[in-house]
């Protein structure tokens, strides 16, 4: 079996090690890869430039607030990309707000999640994240 390939789109260092953390506590394979910004995201999605090996993720750990395009911009481009909007994208942002929630979904998000403040309850997050999408759902094959 291949390991379950995860991408996060993440800009805040201490989000990037505590995901990185909760992730190597469980039990099924997988590899996380991290961009830092926007535009990063879509050039190792679409596999440009230093990218253009990239391995297509299984599963999309997406912030909202980042540098050069935001999760709303590199949600669309996703979702609009016939070549990528099969990946399961999920939301991870510290905001609560109806607006954004709901602008996700109307953007095709699979699911929206509010990262919790306290260390121990992200890693926890983290945790169901990984049994409920890679223990129980069945992913797309790319």
């Amino acid at each position: 079996m291949h390991p379950i390939n995860i991408l996060l789109i993440e800009d805040n260092e201490g989000d990037i090690l505590l995901t990185k953390e909760a992730l190597l506590e469980g039990d099924i394979l997988k590899e996380l890869h991290v961009v830092k910004d926007g535009w990063e995201a879509l050039l190792y999605l679409e596999k440009k430039e230093k990218y253009t090996s990239s391995i297509t993720p299984d599963l999309i750990l997406l912030d909202i607030n980042l540098p050069k395009l935001n999760g709303f911009e590199v949600l669309k481009k996703i979702k609009s990309n016939s070549n990528i909007n099969h990946i399961p994208v999920i939301i991870l942002s510290t905001s609560s707000s109806s607006n954004d929630i709901n602008q996700c979904y109307k953007n095709q998000a699979n699911c929206y999640i509010s990262k919790p403040v306290d260390a121990d309850d992200f890693s926890k997050l983290i945790s169901l994240i990984e049994k409920f999408w890679f223990a129980t759902v069945k992913l797309p094959t790319n």
